[in-house]
């Protein structure tokens, strides 16, 4: 493995607008420490028995140099390179546990966050909302994250609901309130298929968005406002089943499945008039063999809707198993799926790592504490040279957030979930 470049270095500014001292963040630098899916859990004979021990608090201070660097580059005058150190402190975020590094300097991301989002165009916006949710996600449901989407929300309200914002910029930026959401969403319900309705593609990667983001903050909902919602909206969304767009189907199918779901967890007589007419058209696209169609479209869709047609018709879910190191996770509910497959959009190759070291994850799934060997039961289970510095990597994050939270005398209050 190359050996990452050392601090004082002067490298000149690469093509692309790539920061002047530092090197963009890499899935070398996951994989030196922290063991991010991509460079570690796809190939854990990378990591051998016999090469040399890594000095973690070395590591972490390269590292810690760099990222320093990145956050610099979010005031640089370029578009371009601000979007460049967006991305690699996503990177970085996604793949490493950095709880401390980001406490120390939460004020000033979320001013740079702030900054990118109100001066920069389409793609330097997404970056900064997903950076955004990377910065909540690491520092857990605390009052530090409350602070954050307190600052943010407006901002990505306002965005959110400026229908002359960038279509890709208002999709990335969806955290907001439920009424928001359905003000975009319920646009796919309108018949007319103007330029405003379903018929535009951009829209339509909208309102999946916005249907999708919904359908999460319901998950969240107590269950008298569960109640509003399934009533206001269980009899619109199959209208959205007959959409030319295959994503748009197959998110009105899912979330049609969780309402299904949550309508029977809430009421044990639930009974749906229209049950003949809908499990009919949902057997239909767990069936589809349009010609029009592409070949991946119908065999995703047809997946999908099998699943979806065996919740609505049968109240039946098939669990899902998810590993990560030595532990194991059911997804048992289409709530807990869409869970899942949010924060996995988010986290994206660092998901398994995350749900190993980071308390919050945990806590949302219920893992209960980051498991935690000792040095004979490492040696007893045999494990890898790579399942070893996971272990070490999740032992100094827990060494270090504790020690913050003893120099500041604050301790994480209010929950998100």
């Amino acid at each position: 493995m190359p050996k990452s470049k050392k601090r004082g270095s002067n490298h000149q500014r690469e093509a692309g607008g790539q920061p002047r001292n530092v090197q963009p963040f890499s899935d070398e630098d996951a994989s030196i420490e922290t063991m991010s899916h991509c460079s570690g859990f796809s190939d854990p004979a990378s990591f051998t028995e016999d090469g040399p021990e890594v000095d973690e608090e070395a590591t972490q201070e390269d590292l810690e140099y760099k990222l320093k660097g990145f956050i610099d580059l979010t005031l640089d005058k370029s578009a371009k390179t601000r979007q460049a150190a967006l991305e690699s402190l996503k990177n970085a975020f996604s793949s490493k546990i950095l709880y401390e590094f980001i406490m120390e300097r939460r004020m000033t991301l979320t001013d740079s966050i702030e900054r990118c989002i109100k001066k920069g165009k389409s793609d330097e916006q997404c970056a900064a909302a997903g950076l955004a949710c990377l910065l909540c996600v690491q520092l857990g449901s605390g009052i530090e994250s409350e602070e954050i989407f307190k600052t943010l929300g407006p901002v990505l309200k306002k965005i959110v609901c400026d229908g002359a914002a960038s279509i890709q910029a208002r999709q990335a930026e969806l955290f907001s309130t439920m009424e928001c959401l359905e003000n975009i969403f319920t646009k796919a319900y309108q018949r007319d298929r103007d330029t405003n309705g379903v018929s535009g593609t951009h829209n339509i990667v909208l309102h999946i968005s916005a249907l999708l983001a919904w359908t999460l903050l319901l998950t969240i909902c107590p269950m008298n406002e569960v109640k509003k919602k399934i009533e206001m909206h269980l009899y619109k969304l199959p209208s959205l089943l007959s959409c030319d767009d295959v994503n748009m189907r197959i998110a009105a199918g899912e979330t049609l499945a969780l309402l299904f779901e949550l309508a029977r967890e809430t009421d044990a007589d639930f009974f749906y008039e229209d049950m003949e007419p809908l499990t009919e058209k949902l057997r239909a696209l767990a069936t589809d063999g349009n010609k029009h169609r592409a070949k991946v479209d119908k065999r995703k869709q047809r997946s999908v809707f099998r699943d979806v047609l065996r919740a609505v018709e049968e109240r039946d879910f098939p669990t899902e198993t998810v590993k990560f190191g030595p532990e194991r996770m059911y997804i048992d509910c289409w709530v807990k799926k869409q869970t899942y497959d949010t924060f996995k959009e988010i986290l994206g190759s660092g998901m398994q790592y995350h749900l190993q070291s980071n308390e919050f994850l945990r806590n949302v799934f219920e893992l209960g504490p980051p498991v935690m060997l000792d040095a004979a039961t490492l040696k007893t289970m045999k494990i890898s040279r790579f399942e070893r510095h996971l272990y070490n990597s999740a032992a100094f994050k827990a060494r270090t957030k504790a020690r913050s939270k003893c120099r500041d005398k604050r301790a994480d209050v209010g929950e998100f979930f």
